[in-house]
């Protein structure tokens, strides 16, 4: 066994899976419909400016209690980007979205599929954390809508994985739960980019049942990506 498959084995050990459960995903459901994305103006910032807009943001209330915006992290040129909730304490103290037991579960769950956390770009719906770790609020969600949509459109991703109900059910603006969102290509944009929805990190280290199915969902988006790389 090679180095690359030992560290694949140990991540599929870290999501409760067996090395030798079938790499086939479920059936592909149909398409649902776009999810549009708000309009970009024609000034558009670049990487610098969009990360100094978020800094300095106050369009709404989190300002007030955050330590430091979370903007973002990763490959600014990959195929996969991850798409969360909002930050969190540990979020909000390093100003790095997914650290903690969650982003080790994060880091386990894209190791599976070969891919290290390096290689994709990582961002949340919203850049500040809510107190007590709530939901967002919708106006809170509106505020950040802008830049999430801009780092989107940056990227370019083949395909987004977009973990957990809040930022599915966000950026795909739907209140469909998560066990309809599941399973499908959902399309997000002008540019119909592919979106998987699975279950949040933070979830399956409270459900450690549902890896199985989170697996799957890895599977079918890791199977819809090789289509779209051809």
């Amino acid at each position: 066994m090679d180095g690359a498959e030992a560290t694949r084995r140990a991540a599929l050990s870290a999501m409760g899976v067996v090395a030798w459960v079938p790499r086939r995903a479920a059936a592909e459901a149909a398409e649902t419909p776009v999810a549009e994305a708000p309009a970009v103006r024609h000034d558009a910032p670049d990487w610098d400016e969009l990360a100094a807009r978020v800094a300095a943001c106050q369009r709404c209330e989190l300002h007030q209690g955050r330590t430091q915006t979370v903007f973002g992290v990763g490959n600014r040129n990959a195929g996969w980007m991850v798409i969360g909730e909002a930050p969190g304490q540990e979020e909000d103290r390093r100003g790095e979205p997914f650290v903690g037991r969650a982003g080790q579960l994060l880091n386990n769950m894209l190791r599976a599929l070969g891919v290290e956390r390096g290689e994709v770009y990582i961002a949340n719906i919203l850049k500040c954390r809510p107190p007590g770790n709530r939901d967002p609020r919708p106006d809170e969600v509106a505020c950040c809508e802008g830049y999430l949509a801009r780092q989107i459109e940056l990227v370019a991703p083949r395909i987004i994985l977009c973990v957990g109900r809040i930022a599915a059910q966000n950026l795909l603006k739907t209140q469909a739960p998560i066990g309809k969102l599941r399973g499908q290509r959902h399309v997000y944009g002008a540019q119909e980019t592919p979106v998987i929805v699975t279950y949040h990190p933070a979830y399956l280290l409270r459900s450690p049942a549902e890896k199985r199915r989170a697996w799957q969902d890895l599977l079918f988006a890791q199977r819809l990506y090789a289509e779209l790389s051809a």
